[in-house]
């Protein structure tokens, strides 16, 4: 029966090693899975390096999980999401998205584009225009048709349960609304990678509860990668994974499920 084993050192010294097969002690092959996400020893220092926001980071995430990263206020969890997303580069260290070397890439927004969807606390949703203006936004730089952007645009909203919103203006929208449009904008432009940053912080419970299952069912139907910073044990339990932080470094890295 084939099988795989999770490789912790995905790329030393920038050398691929994936796609290797090996025969195991029960004389079965196996090969090593190519994690999408790695990190290695990352450090991200502030204020001349009196701060380390980042101590050390070394992680893998594989394709399709559904991870997410925990700590208190100050533990670099929201440091750490803006490495993944391309935001920020690390002081020190590696960062390797889809066989990508963060450190090295020149056109970050370009990749941002491509590869990583972002769903943030607070909406960030540009007022003055429509849902369905404000999803389509991030499909304008590809080149794509005007019929393709609306339909595209048309399918994601319909995903998030939104057809009879599509015209409505923002503040015209309730907060659970708001955020499965932000939820429509980060999908629609086929990412590797969703990154929601303390999704559920600015909702109440039931609708918070809501907008988890709403990112949970996106993750499956679309096979994306869904990584959630919160502080919320609860949320955090939701995950297939959780990751610890502390302090700047992982402190506990475990499989809920």
């Amino acid at each position: 029966m084939d099988g795989y084993i999770e490789n912790e050192n995905a790329y030393p010294d920038d050398e691929y090693i994936y796609n290797e097969t090996f025969i195991g002690e029960d004389g079965e092959e196996y090969y090593y899975e190519e994690p999408l996400i790695s990190l290695f020893d990352v450090v991200k220092e502030y204020d001349k390096g009196t701060v380390k926001a980042l101590n050390g980071i070394n992680l893998d995430i594989f394709e399709g999980e559904f991870v997410s990263i925990i700590g208190p206020s100050g533990s670099g969890k929201s440091t750490l999401l803006n490495m993944l997303g391309a935001l920020d580069k690390p002081t020190r260290g590696k960062i390797y998205i889809d066989g990508i070397d963060l450190v090295k890439e020149k056109d970050l927004s370009e990749f941002r584009q491509e590869k990583i969807g972002f769903v943030f606390q607070l909406h960030n949703l540009i007022p003055n225009l429509s849902v369905f203006d404000n999803v389509q936004i991030p499909l304008l730089p590809t080149g794509m048709s005007n019929k393709e952007m609306k339909e595209k645009a048309s399918e994601i909203i319909h995903a998030v349960g939104l057809d009879d919103k599509k015209k409505q203006r923002p503040n015209k929208l309730s907060g659970g609304q708001r955020q499965r449009v932000a939820i429509a904008r980060a999908l629609v432009n086929n990412p590797s990678i969703i990154l929601a940053d303390e999704p559920t912080g600015s909702l109440d419970s039931k609708t918070g509860e809501m907008i988890l299952n709403l990112l949970m069912e996106m993750h499956e139907r679309y096979n994306v990668t869904l990584i959630i910073v919160t502080h919320d044990n609860g949320v955090a339990a939701l995950a297939e994974r959780t990751i610890k932080i502390k302090d700047g470094q992982v402190i506990e890295d475990k499989y809920n499920y």
